[in-house]
C-alpha cells in the first residue's frame, strides 16, 4: 500500500516470451525459443513435483521420424534413444470384435523410406522428464510451476500476466500451451468450434506373450478403432475407442473383467496378455480454436487444435506448431523485429492453418467412415485400403505421412537448428 492507503500494483518482471501451460508443449515450445537465444517464462498450474514419474504409468506417445528429429535437434534425444521402440510397419485393417481381420488391409513399411524408421513410441515418464530437465537446466528460461494465471492484458508494447501469488509478468508475446480448454485463448476472446464424438478413448498398455516386432496395428471396428502400437519389450499401448457409455461400463471392471471386453478385440496373435500400468480415459471431441493468434499471443498444441486421436498425430501436430513458431520469432528476433507484432504472428498463422484445418478434416472424416457397420462403406473402405497396398507410389505418400515427412517442414523437424 502506498502512502495514504492507495494500492499500488505490483512490479512488472520482463522476458521476451511467457508460455502459459507447463505439460509436454509448453516444455518444449520453452526449450527450443531458449536454445534459439530468447528468454522465456513458462508458467504452470501444476508443481513440478506432481509430473515426474519413476514408475510406468500406462502412457505413452507414437512420435513421427520428424518429430523425433525435433527431439534430437533440442538435445533430448541422447536421453531418450534406449527407451524408445522404433514402429517398422504399420498394418491397417477393418474388424468386428471375435472375428479375423478384412482380408483387404493397408500395410507400411520402413524399408520403403529413404530413412528409417517411420517413428517411435515413447513412454510419457522418460519424455516428460527428458524435457523437465533440459528445462531446469537452461540458463534462459524461469519456470514458474505451481502458479496459476489470473488475468491477462496485451497491448501494443506486449502481453502482461498477473499471477495468484500477486506477481506480473510482462513479455513481448504470450504464447498458450495449455490444452484444449485454453484460458489462455478464452481470456483474449479467441472461441472454439467442433463437436462431441460421443466416444472415449480408454487407454492403458499390456504385456504379451510374443514379440511385437515394432509392428504397429490399427483395426478399424464398428465401435470406433483400436491401436495396438509397439513399446519397448514384450508390451503394447492400446489406444482403444468405445461409445461413452460403453467406455464408461469397461473402465468401471476390474482388471480382469477389462481384459475380458478388450480381448475379442485384440485377438491371440501375440499370445497371453496383462495390464501392465494404469488405466485412462479420454472423452474424445473435435476442437478448433477460431484463430491461431490474437495481438501479442499465439496459440500451439491442443490450445490450437484437439483432434480425433484415429491418426496417433495430436503431439506431432503440436511439435510442428512449436518448431514453425520458434522458427518465425526466431528469424523476427535475428533481424532485430518486435516478436510480437501482428505482421510477425501472421506469418506462423499462414504456415500453420491450413494444416490444422486438414488435419481435423482428416481425422474426423476417418472417424466417420470407419466407426460404422454400414455394408456399403465397409465395401468402399475393403476397395480403398486395397488400392493404396496395390499402388506403391500412393502408399509411399501415405508412409511419408505417417512419418511426418510430408509439407513445409520447419528446421527443426528437419534436424536443424531454428
Amino acid at each position: 500500500m502506498a502512502a495514504g492507503g492507495a494500492y499500488v500494483l505490483p512490479m512488472t518482471e520482463r522476458t521476451d516470451i511467457l508460455v502459459t501451460g507447463g505439460g509436454l508443449g509448453g516444455l518444449t515450445l520453452s526449450l527450443a525459443l531458449a536454445r534459439a537465444g530468447l528468454r522465456v517464462r513458462l508458467v504452470d498450474l501444476q508443481p513440478r513435483a506432481a509430473q515426474i514419474r519413476e514408475d510406468f504409468d500406462g502412457r505413452s506417445y507414437a512420435l513421427a521420424l520428424a518429430s523425433s528429429r525435433m527431439l534430437r535437434a533440442l538435445g533430448l534425444w541422447s536421453e531418450l534413444a534406449e527407451e524408445a521402440q522404433p514402429i517398422e510397419e504399420i498394418r491397417v485393417t477393418d474388424g468386428r470384435a471375435g472375428e479375423a481381420p478384412s482380408p483387404l488391409w493397408m500395410q507400411f513399411s520402413a524399408e520403403e523410406l529413404e530413412e528409417r524408421p517411420m517413428g517411435f513410441l515413447v513412454e510419457d515418464r522418460h519424455l516428460r522428464r527428458a524435457a523437465l530437465d533440459a528445462v531446469a537446466a537452461h540458463p534462459r528460461i524461469r519456470y514458474l510451476d505451481g502458479r496459476r494465471v489470473l488475468a491477462q492484458q496485451t497491448g501494443p508494447s506486449g502481453a502482461t500476466v498477473e499471477l495468484d501469488d500477486g506477481s506480473r509478468h510482462g513479455a513481448s508475446l504470450l504464447v498458450g500451451a495449455d490444452g484444449r480448454a485454453s484460458g489462455t485463448a478464452s481470456r483474449a476472446g479467441i472461441g472454439r468450434r467442433g463437436h462431441d464424438y460421443g466416444q472415449t478413448a480408454l487407454v492403458c498398455a499390456l504385456s504379451h506373450e510374443r514379440p511385437h516386432c515394432g509392428i504397429a496395428h490399427q483395426y478399424f471396428m464398428p465401435e470406433g478403432p483400436l491401436a495396438i502400437l509397439p513399446l519397448k519389450g514384450n508390451r503394447s499401448s492400446i489406444v482403444w475407442t468405445q461409445p461413452r457409455a460403453t467406455a464408461a461400463a469397461v473402465a468401471a471392471l476390474d482388471d480382469a473383467g477389462y481384459l475380458a471386453a478388450l480381448r475379442p478385440r485384440f485377438g491371440d496373435f501375440l499370445g497371453e496378455i496383462a495390464l501392465a500400468g494404469a488405466r485412462w480415459s479420454y472423452p474424445l471431441a473435435l476442437s478448433l480454436a477460431a484463430s491461431l493468434t490474437a495481438p501479442r499471443l499465439a496459440l500451439v498444441g491442443d490450445a490450437a487444435r484437439a483432434i480425433h486421436p484415429i491418426a496417433g498425430q495430436g503431439l506431432n501436430a503440436g511439435l510442428r506448431d512449436i518448431a514453425a513458431l520458434t522458427e518465425v520469432v526466431a528469424e523476427a528476433h535475428r533481424r532485430g523485429e518486435d516478436i510480437g507484432a501482428a505482421d510477425v504472428l501472421a506469418r506462423y498463422t499462414r504456415w500453420r492453418r491450413f494444416d490444422n484445418t486438414a488435419l481435423a478434416l482428416a481425422t474426423d472424416g476417418f472417424n466417420k467412415l470407419f466407426s460404422n457397420d454400414n455394408p456399403v462403406l465397409r465395401t468402399v473402405r475393403g476397395i480403398g485400403m486395397g488400392a493404396v497396398t496395390a499402388l506403391p507410389g500412393l502408399r509411399r505418400g501415405f508412409i511419408r505421412e505417417a512419418a511426418g515427412l510430408t509439407g513445409d517442414l520447419p528446421r527443426l523437424m528437419r534436424g536443424q537448428p531454428a
